[in-house]
């Protein structure tokens, strides 16, 4: 799958740049998601480098045959109506494992949204992993991992500065993508 992956990456003219030494447990946080090809784009980089990520998905989507599909891909279903700690939950997969990668788009839509969400952030700092800055750059065409971030538990401080990775990177649909 791997070199298939890397088949694929060449052929659509995509690169991986950056951080290439990636930790066994960490929060991925993908921006910008402007786009539904951003995640199979992203499990194609994923899988060219030979790793493995899941990522979290509204449980709308996990109908047959679709869960089967999402489920090989990694896809945890996530019940928004449930009022149940998605953080505490992750966290429990986290110790639970020797190795899992969990990629997640701060936007939480491929609409336009200002105001990013912080459960990225949750997530890492209760299972006590870093967080990998990921950017999927249209204009330049690359699969750019920036930095290995360690929460410093200055919240606001640190989504300001994990925003900041992302200045002139360049979203599929650039409308819809804000910091």
């Amino acid at each position: 799958m791997r070199s298939f992956s890397r088949f694929i990456l060449n052929l659509i003219g995509w690169k991986i740049t950056g951080e290439e030494n990636l930790p066994d447990k960490c929060v991925i946080c993908v921006a910008p998601h402007t786009s539904n090809w951003d995640l199979p784009l992203g499990l194609i980089v994923y899988k060219s480098m030979g790793r493995k990520a899941s990522f979290l998905i509204k449980k709308e989507w996990f109908f047959f045959p679709m869960n089967l599909l999402f489920k090989a891909l990694g896809g945890i279903p996530v019940d928004r109506s449930r009022k149940t700690s998605l953080t505490e939950q992750m966290a429990e997969i986290y110790a639970s494992r020797d190795n899992f990668q969990l990629a997640i788009t701060p936007e939480a839509t491929r609409k336009l949204n200002t105001e990013w969400k912080k459960g990225f952030y949750f997530i890492a700092q209760a299972a006590n992993v870093p967080i990998v800055v990921a950017a999927l750059d249209y204009g330049k065409k690359e699969a750019d991992f920036k930095n290995v971030f360690y929460p410093t538990g200055d919240v606001d401080a640190d989504i300001e500065k994990i925003k900041s990775y992302y200045k002139g990177v360049v979203a599929r649909h650039p409308q819809y993508f804000s910091l």
